[in-house]
């Protein structure tokens, strides 16, 4: 897997589909053949306007045999968003599935990406793809933010992509990878790095579904028994939507299960081993620019805690008293076991850097470490928990709030369905604390109200409730504080003083 990349089965379980080995090693000459007679240079970009299907994973592939880089996109993207991103990253192709609409076709065309079909014919592999794919070469741009402003693309090349692979086949093996299921976009390091590219380009089978698909959420477990799926990875969002939604699998054959991407409470993660009747659940700490996966719950005998990560899977970990680059170099910025600090992590999988932005890079990459953004400890036994995000803390009157305890605890009320603690200004405070939240049906918010109070300390207690439909996600699944933060300063707070109903 490390050098000579030997992918798997890729399986659509919703359309019946099967690409073998033979196949899909066929479909990767023909497709990278076209792109060498396109022109595609060593290192130029291509778009993928599409994901989750087979044609995605090979036209990666071909992608790198051809010697260009692969540029996931998210297919929601606007006009004016795709317009942005091709005109920061240059794109040489953009690929399609099907014929795009009009808008979207001009905003690419104006940059002069030629534009593909990822269905056409591509023709005979008679113009062989170059084939050599050299470690320190561009492999994937994964954008993160700024598809409206300056965008901020993470760079891996092909040398970190294999890091973070070797670190994964050291820390956590294979077993249990047989057939795994992918939930996740494939647009962003999560779904596509580790979900999806680490077991296929190791031989395993991969079964491809739509991401975030309620109904097919609803018939989970139903899928899992028909298809014998090993193993899945996927974010607390999904899971809470599932464990509502769907009967569990009854025959076994789930070994593993991760969950990434956002906070994990206890709560939901007891959930989720019951439903997936294996204890094998495992918190996966992951970032875009450390590859994703970079250190989970692989520790022996745990019981699930609020907050509670695990080891490195591949790497090391410390947590410093100051977020500035030049305190990696300074022990004495070194937090005690138990005490809380920023989290940074020292890793071969690091990004090359973010796309055409070395202000930003030099913020968070010092000596080889990364800060990761995020508040945490690490206990005697070397064990890691995080608290919070760094911009997401509260600072209310000097006093500290974590939006991550809140909801810890909220979602703990047994009438709670969905949850996100937020900041916004106080004229006195300079920050208070806010909190969206889903009911359940008969659920009261006045109960909710005296259960938080009896939890959490005076300081946390959320001073704006607003009661939410649902709570709105990012397309990776992902609750974004600020977002929601936006979306209830435009509505009506429940009066919590003449009670909550």
């Amino acid at each position: 897997m490390f050098l000579d990349l030997t992918p798997g089965r890729l399986i659509e379980p919703l359309t019946g589909r099967v690409l073998t080995p033979p196949e899909i090693a066929s479909r990767v000459a023909a497709r990278g053949a076209r792109y060498v007679r396109g022109g595609l240079g060593a290192g130029e970009r291509v778009f993928l306007h599409f994901g989750n299907t087979a044609e995605f994973l090979t036209e990666v592939l071909a992608v790198w045999s051809a010697g260009g880089s692969v540029v996931p996109i998210d297919p929601r993207f606007t006009a004016f968003e795709l317009r942005t991103l091709a005109e920061w990253a240059r794109p040489r192709f953009s690929v399609w599935r099907g014929t795009p609409d009009a808008e979207l076709r001009d905003a690419m065309a104006s940059t002069g990406a030629e534009l593909l079909d990822v269905d056409e014919e591509p023709g005979p592999a008679s113009s062989p793809a170059r084939g050599d794919i050299h470690l320190d070469r561009d492999a994937i741009i994964l954008f993160t933010s700024g598809t409206t402003g300056q965008p901020k693309g993470v760079v891996h090349t092909h040398r970190s992509l294999r890091a973070r692979w070797m670190g994964l086949r050291q820390s956590i093996g294979l077993g249990g990878f047989d057939r795994t299921l992918c939930l996740l976009p494939t647009h962003f390091g999560h779904g596509l790095i580790c979900n999806c590219l680490y077991p296929w380009l190791s031989g395993r089978d991969l079964f491809l579904a739509p991401p975030f698909k309620p109904d097919l959420l609803a018939d989970l477990g139903k899928v899992i028994d028909e298809h014998q799926i090993t193993f899945l990875s996927s974010v607390p969002a999904v899971w809470r939507l599932a464990l509502r939604l769907a009967k569990p699998p009854g025959l076994g054959s789930l070994q593993r299960v991760f969950i990434g991407s956002a906070p994990l409470t206890a709560q939901l993660w007891n959930g989720v081993r019951d439903w997936a009747r294996t204890r094998q659940v495992l918190n996966a700490y992951g970032i875009t620019e450390t590859g994703s996966w970079l250190a989970g719950t692989t520790i022996p005998e745990f019981e699930p805690e609020d907050g509670l990560v695990g080891v490195p899977w591949g790497g090391v970990t410390r947590v410093l008293r100051s977020n500035a680059p030049e305190a990696v170099r300074d022990p004495s910025f070194e937090c005690a076991p138990g005490d809380s600090g920023h989290v940074w992590v020292q890793t071969p999988a690091l990004m090359r850097g973010y796309l055409d932005r070395d202000d930003l890079t030099a913020q968070v990459v010092s000596a080889g470490w990364f800060l990761t953004g995020d508040i945490g400890m690490i206990d005697d036994r070397g064990v890691l928990y995080l608290r919070g995000r760094e911009r997401e803390e509260i600072n209310k009157g000097g006093m500290k709030v974590h939006p991550a305890d809140v909801d810890s605890v909220v979602e703990r009320f047994a009438g709670t369905l969905e949850v996100c603690c937020f900041g916004y200004a106080d004229r006195l405070l300079g920050e208070e604390v806010g909190i969206a939240v889903v009911l359940g049906e008969g659920a009261s918010l006045d109960d909710l109200l005296a259960w938080t109070r009896r939890h959490l300390a005076e300081h946390q207690v959320p001073q704006r409730w607003y009661l939410l439909e649902e709570i709105p996600r990012t397309s990776r699944g992902k609750v974004n504080r600020t977002s929601v933060a936006e979306q209830c300063a435009s509505l009506q707070a429940a009066d919590v003083r003449r009670g909550g109903r």
